[in-house]
């Protein structure tokens, strides 16, 4: 009777605990214990991220954050951090957190464009990965990586592209710098590098000639015409004389930070600086902005025509007036100085 008694009480506290057990296997790893109302909530975690900077983005998704902490304790998650972009659905428990946490790193979609320098570039995707600004801009601008890649100080620009790419959102400085190498080389084919070819420019020669092209005109369907434009200077040895040009020259120099030019003067054709297409004929050492795809295909696909010169249209803003003689274009040209003055612009 007594040993009866005594394995009843045992089986009991098996029971009690089985029951407690139960309830902490439910509580920590299959209870639902999100906080918030969105169908998915988001944590970036940080390369080197210890395990209190994930549980402080955690804290405020979650209805218990100590049954997390002890479930991520038996699954060992808080010595095994891994850093990435994670998705936390609503309605998930504890276990599927770790798991998503632990294995699921999303991508994210970085997109720049019409970024006028590398130190801008930097800045834009800075915002949209882990790596800052500074690292991305040191990754840029490594003469090693230049040098070995065919590029310099001036070009290096022209490799970036503008679209929107994948990348998760814990790559490194060089890890973007590099696939963005892996995209240039994409996206110059062989069909874009036998249109380059067969116009006489390198790769270089149409970026920066697509930049000049991109800062002339906003309208797509101007673009071929005025890659024309240039072409047929370049053919018979006229400077480009391109007022963008003169404008990124100009912003260059001390005297010119900070301001706007929104008119080109005489004084700013006097700028030295290989830059300075009114100077230098050719065209000029690297781009003067990043040119998106259209303006390159439109330097590839120039329109073939007799025009040598172009003016913005007084009658239709954002719209050019083209020439094929000097007279001409002299008349279209003070007809727009007329409407710039009229509207008091001088500078």
């Amino acid at each position: 009777m007594y040993i009866k008694k005594i394995l009843l009480a045992i089986v009991g506290l098996g029971l009690v605990a089985a029951v407690f057990f139960a309830n902490f296997v439910y509580k920590a790893m299959l209870k639902p214990n999100t906080a918030f109302n969105n169908e998915s909530a988001y944590i970036f975690v940080p390369t080197q991220a210890t395990y209190q900077d994930v549980r402080a983005q955690l804290e405020p998704l979650l209805i218990d954050i100590e049954t997390f902490d002890d479930l991520a304790k038996q699954k060992k998650y808080i010595s095994n951090i891994k850093a990435g972009r994670f998705e936390i659905k609503k309605g998930m428990n504890n276990n599927d957190i770790i798991n998503s946490i632990r294995s699921r790193n999303l991508p994210i979609r970085v997109s720049f464009n019409n970024q006028e320098s590398l130190e801008k570039l930097a800045g834009r995707v800075s915002e949209q990965i882990e790596a800052d600004s500074l690292s991305l801009l040191t990754a840029m601008t490594d003469a090693t990586f230049l040098k070995n890649n065919g590029f310099s100080s001036a070009t290096a620009l022209g490799m970036y592209v503008p679209n929107s790419y994948e990348f998760f959102w814990n790559t490194s400085a060089e890890g973007f710098r590099d696939r963005m190498l892996k995209e240039y080389k994409a996206f110059w084919n062989d069909s874009r590098l036998k249109k380059a070819k067969a116009i006489g420019l390198s790769q270089d020669q149409v970026i920066a000639l697509a930049s000049i092209v991109h800062e002339e005109s906003k309208q797509a369907a101007e673009l071929p015409r005025i890659a024309g434009v240039y072409m047929n200077r370049i053919k018979v040895g006229m400077p480009l004389q391109a007022d963008p040009t003169l404008k990124y020259a100009a912003y260059q120099l001390p005297e010119y930070k900070d301001t706007v030019i929104k008119r080109v003067l005489n004084v700013h054709k006097e700028i030295e600086s290989p830059y300075n297409t009114y100077l230098h004929t050719g065209l000029p050492p690297g781009l003067i902005a990043m040119p998106d795809i259209t303006a390159i295909d439109a330097v590839l696909n120039y329109e073939k025509h007799g025009y040598y010169y172009f003016v913005a249209d007084a009658k239709r803003l954002g719209f050019h007036k083209f020439a094929k003689t000097l007279a001409q274009h002299n008349r279209n040209a003070a007809e727009y100085w007329r409407y710039l003055s009229s509207q008091g612009i001088r500078k």
